[in-house]
Order: structure tokens, then sequence, then C-alpha cells
């Protein structure tokens, strides 16, 4: 009666979310188990046809996977369609598969858990225009941020993300810092291996929230002077644990045991 559920990705076997999810369902007392599982691109419709056949319960999606995998599934959330990427699958849901991205849900709980930071009425910039980023200014504006600054290296770009929140978000520069109230590091510059900084720390003060997406290291330098400066700091350590904790609702019906997954994640870091 075990019901599985798993992280699939190229490569997969270096997440999180195992140790995280396992605990999880322990602390309910769900009779689940998560694993991982590396998936070749030319591999993933033939992975999402035996998570069909083996009634899997659900999936986690990871690069490069998030894309790809909205088209074979038979049902897509608004903001799973809305970004063109997923990154949850609740499968075998009478039969079905029905992709979800919680990402942008798992942010935007993240700050107010670590911050207490309201979005709605804010003025935020959100720095980057990848998946992690177009999920952040989404999110914002469905929790009713006043306005969304996207500033990236291509224009273009920027204004691909920030047509997904139209009558919220527009491009613009770093200038934007000035009047915000929550500034966001959605790029991977600050990652173990990308050293520099996504914006320029003398931008950044006492009157800003600042969120860096990355988690690992816990404190990058761009977090660190902006502390240094007064500014209220958080990482995306939450934002892992929260899409997460999403995702376990969405399997298993249970209310995710948050502390516990915390508590996992921390321990899993520690080692």
């Amino acid at each position: 009666m075990t019901r599985l559920a798993a992280v699939i990705g190229d490569p997969a076997r270096h997440s999180l979310s195992p140790a995280l999810h396992n605990a999880a369902f322990q602390a309910v007392g769900a009779d689940w188990v998560y694993v991982a599982f590396d998936v070749a691109p030319d591999a993933l419709e033939r992975c999402i046809d035996a998570v069909r056949v083996l009634n899997v319960g659900g999936l986690s999606v990871t690069m490069p996977h998030k894309s790809a995998v909205l088209g074979l599934c038979d049902h897509q959330s608004p903001d799973a369609l809305a970004l063109g990427a997923a990154n949850c699958v609740v499968a075998n849901d009478n039969g079905t598969l029905t992709a979800h991205n919680t990402d942008g849900d798992g942010f935007v709980r993240g700050v107010e858990h670590d911050t207490g930071f309201d979005v709605a009425g804010s003025s935020v910039v959100v720095l980057g225009a990848g998946g992690a980023a177009r999920a952040v200014i989404v999110a914002l504006a469905n929790h009713g941020a006043s306005e969304v600054v996207v500033v990236n290296r291509s224009p273009e770009r920027a204004a691909e993300a920030a047509a997904l929140a139209p009558n919220v978000a527009r491009v613009g520069d770093q200038s934007a810092i000035e009047k915000a109230s929550l500034v966001v590091n959605a790029t991977p510059i600050g990652m173990a291996g990308r050293d520099g900084l996504p914006c320029s720390t003398d931008l950044l003060g006492a009157n800003h929230t600042v969120v860096d997406l990355i988690y690992a290291p816990r404190t990058t330098a761009w977090l660190q002077a902006a502390s240094q400066n007064g500014a209220t700091t958080a990482n995306g350590l939450s934002m892992l644990v929260f899409q997460a904790a999403t995702q376990f609702t969405l399997w298993t019906g249970h209310e995710a045991p948050i502390e516990t997954m915390f508590a996992a994640v921390a321990s899993q870091l520690a080692e």
C-alpha cells in the first residue's frame, strides 16, 4: 500500500528533497516513500509512461525537465501554464497527471516566514528573468504587489518575464531599487563557483528587505553586504521548504509539517 513519490532531473541525486519529504511523511504517519531518479532528457517521456504504469503518487521536477513535462501531463494548473514550466506533478489522480508550479507560492510563504514581509501593496525589484525569476514575478502579482520591476542583462528576456504579470511588472534598471521595499536576487550569481554581485550593494539599506534565492552558501556576499547596510535579509532555504510543503499537501492531502521539514534540510546541509 506504500505510495511512491520522486524527484526527477538530470542530475537529481544531489537533491535535498528526499530527506525533506521522507521526514515529512514520517511525521504525519503517511505511508509514502520518496526517492531521486536521474532522468536524461531523451528518457523523460518513457519516465512519465512509467509513472502511469507504476501508479506513482507524485513527482518533483527539476532541471532540465520543467518545461518538457508540461506537455506530457493531462492537465496543467494556471500557474504552470502561465510560466510554461512545472516543478510538481500530482500523479494518478483518477488516472490522470496534473502539472503544477509551486515555486512562486513557496517564495511568498518563505519571505513572510523569514522576515514578516507582506507582499501586498509592495514595490519590488526582481534581479533576473529566468525560470525562478518568472515564478517569483507571477506570485508577487498574484499576491497584490503594486509594482514589480524586472532587471536583467538582456532587456528582451526581462520584457518576456514582465509580460507574465501585465499591469504590475515592467522592465527597469537598478535605479528602481531606491524606491523598492523588497529586492530579490533570482540569478545564479553568488552560488558556489559563481562569484560576483547581482547588483551594487550601495543601493541596499535599512528600508529594504533583501532576499537571495540561493541557499548554498547560506549567506552570499551580496546578502552579507546588504545586512551590513542595515537591510533585513533572507536566503532561499525557506522557498525550498515551502514549495516542497505545497507539493506534499497536493500529493497527500495532509498539512505539511513545516518545522520537521526545516529540521531535515538543516541536518542534510550540515552533513
